[in-house]
């Protein structure tokens, strides 16, 4: 045999010696539980056992796909995932919305400085006569409902309690928060 074979051997052998320990491992412990469950049974005589078989598959079956991804939802981010993932979360999903934002914007600004172009190529031209002082009265009323309403500037009770929760969130979430802003204006800009 040589140098090569014999090593093969040995990290085999040795492979198979920790794969058995860890069966051994395994058994006790499954023996140990017997034995203390045996234990309860004839102290408590017909007791109701506090461990029960859960089986696993049955279970992620009925759980939703976002408790499987990302666990429970009790407790901020930071209380569950290091920094590290917590930044990269927050900047991926900053990313993909920034660069969705970006993308929508342009369509939006497109389809609205379209429309006004062809309103005044149709206003020129003579095809739509525009009523300007009209318009300048519209705009006046719209200026002073806007005034009425900013200055009581009290919010209805939902809209407050969300904005606390918003809050509320962020001072949790810092750092989710500040992947989510670095990744926004990263999406923004490519």
């Amino acid at each position: 045999m040589g140098e090569e074979e014999e090593e093969e051997l040995v990290s085999r052998v040795q492979l198979r010696s920790c794969a058995s320990l860890i069966r051994q491992q395994q058994e006790a412990k499954r023996r140990r539980w017997a034995r203390q469950r045996a234990r309860g049974m004839a102290a408590g005589g017909a007791k109701k056992d506090s461990c029960e078989v859960l089986d696993l598959a049955e279970y992620t079956k009925n759980q939703p796909w976002w408790r499987k991804l990302f666990g429970r939802s009790s407790g901020s981010s930071a209380e569950k995932y290091n920094v590290a993932t917590q930044l990269v979360i927050g900047g991926v999903t900053g990313w993909c919305t920034g660069f969705i934002f970006q993308k929508v914007g342009k369509l939006a600004a497109t389809a609205v400085g379209g429309g006004f172009f062809l309103l005044q190529i149709a206003n020129h031209t003579g095809y739509i006569k525009v009523d300007w002082k009209l318009v300048e009265q519209d705009v006046s009323k719209a200026k002073e409902q806007l005034k009425f309403h900013s200055s009581g500037s009290k919010l209805t009770p939902e809209v407050k309690s969300r904005v606390d929760e918003v809050i509320t969130f962020l001072k949790k979430n810092v750092i989710l928060t500040g992947g989510f802003a670095g990744g926004f204006l990263l999406g923004m800009s490519s």
